[in-house]
C-alpha cells in the first residue's frame, strides 16, 4: 500500500510543481507587494506599509462613506461594472445557451453541421471578435448603425462603444454573442447522457414536454448546469480584454482587472495595483463561495 502512495505521489508531484511556480508563487508575491509602496520603476526600493493600501486615506477601502463616496470611487465603480456585466451577461448566456442546446438536441436533417456553425463565435480568438464588434459598432461607418437607421429604429448615428448609456451594455450584447456557444456546448453534453426511457415513460403517461422539461430534464442536467454557470462566472469576473478593445476601459466600463491593469501599467504603482488585484481574488472567491451555497440550497438530512 506504502509503495502504491509513493507512486502516486510520484506521478503528482510534477504537477503541483507546475501549479506551485505558474500560480501558488505569483499569487502569493501579489499579496506580499500588496502591504508595500513598490513602484514599477523600482521593485527593490519597496517599502512595507500594512494595510495603507487597503485603508489608508487613499486605500481601496479608505473612503468612510461606504453609501455614496466609495461606490463613487474609481474602485468602487469598477466592482459595480464588475458585478452588473457578470449577472447580466451570465443569466443571458445561461438561459439562450440552455435553449440553443436544447434546439441542437433534437434530431433534425444537417444537425452536425448546424452544430459546427454556432461554435464559431466562441472559437473565434476574443480580440478578433472584439476588434470585428468595435468596427460594426463605429458611430461614422458602422454597419449596426447603418441598418438602423435605415430600419427607422434609430434617428440618428449612436456611438455604441463611448456613450457611457450604451457602452457596459454593449459590451454585454458582444459577449453573450461571443460566449453563448460555450454555455450551449456544456449543457448539449449534459442532454446527450440523459436517459431515454424516463421520456418513453412520461410519454406513455400522456405528460406535457414542458412539465417533463421542469420535472425531468432540469432537475437531470442541474449539476453539469451549475459547472457551467460557475465556470462562465468566474471568466465573466475577471473580463478585461473585451472591455479593453471595446472601450479602453473607460469610466463606464472599466472593470476590476481593468482597474488593477491601470494601476500597475499605466499609473505604475505595484504595490496599490497589487492590493486591487488581492482584493479581486478575494471578491471572486467570495462570490464564488455565494453561488455555490445558493445553488445547493438547504441539504435535508436523511432519517
Amino acid at each position: 500500500m506504502k509503495e502504491k502512495t509513493k507512486t502516486a505521489w510520484l506521478f503528482v508531484a510534477p504537477m503541483i510543481i507546475v501549479l506551485v511556480l505558474i500560480a501558488l508563487w505569483p499569487l502569493c508575491r501579489t499579496i506580499w507587494f500588496s502591504f508595500t509602496d513598490a513602484n514599477i520603476n523600482d521593485l527593490e526600493a519597496a517599502k512595507w506599509v500594512g494595510f495603507e493600501n487597503y485603508y489608508g486615506e487613499f486605500g481601496l477601502f479608505g473612503n468612510p462613506n461606504y453609501l455614496t463616496g466609495f461606490w463613487k470611487s474609481d474602485w468602487g465603480v469598477s466592482i459595480l461594472n464588475t458585478l452588473r456585466f457578470s449577472v447580466v451577461s451570465v443569466t443571458i448566456e445561461t438561459i439562450l445557451g440552455l435553449a440553443v442546446a436544447l434546439l441542437l438536441h433534437q434530431e433534425f436533417k444537417g444537425r452536425s453541421w448546424v452544430r459546427a456553425a454556432v461554435l464559431v463565435p466562441w472559437a473565434i480568438p476574443t480580440i478578433v471578435s472584439a476588434k470585428m464588434w468595435g468596427w460594426m459598432l463605429h458611430d461614422q461607418f458602422g454597419v449596426i448603425n447603418h441598418w438602423l437607421l435605415k430600419l427607422g429604429i434609430i434617428s440618428q448615428n449612436i456611438a455604441w462603444t463611448a456613450e457611457s448609456d450604451y457602452a457596459l451594455w454593449t459590451v454585454v450584447v458582444v459577449d453573450v454573442w461571443k460566449t453563448t456557444p460555450f454555455m450551449a456546448l456544456l449543457i448539449l453534453a449534459a442532454l446527450q447522457t440523459l436517459p431515454k426511457d424516463c421520456y418513453e415513460a412520461a410519454k406513455v403517461d400522456g405528460v406535457h414536454p414542458l412539465r417533463a422539461f421542469w420535472k425531468i430534464t432540469l432537475p437531470l442536467i442541474k449539476p453539469a448546469l451549475m459547472v457551467a454557470v460557475i465556470f462562465r462566472l468566474l471568466d465573466a469576473l475577471r473580463v478585461f480584454d473585451l472591455i479593453f478593445v471595446l472601450t479602453s476601459s473607460s469610466n463606464s466600463t472599466i472593470s476590476m482587472s481593468g482597474f488593477v491593469r491601470r494601476e500597475m501599467v499605466d499609473n505604475g504603482y505595484i504595490g496599490f495595483g497589487s492590493a486591487a488585484s488581492t482584493a479581486l481574488f478575494l471578491i471572486i472567491s467570495a462570490c464564488t463561495i455565494v453561488y455555490m451555497k445558493i445553488a445547493n440550497g438547504p441539504r435535508k438530512e436523511s432519517n
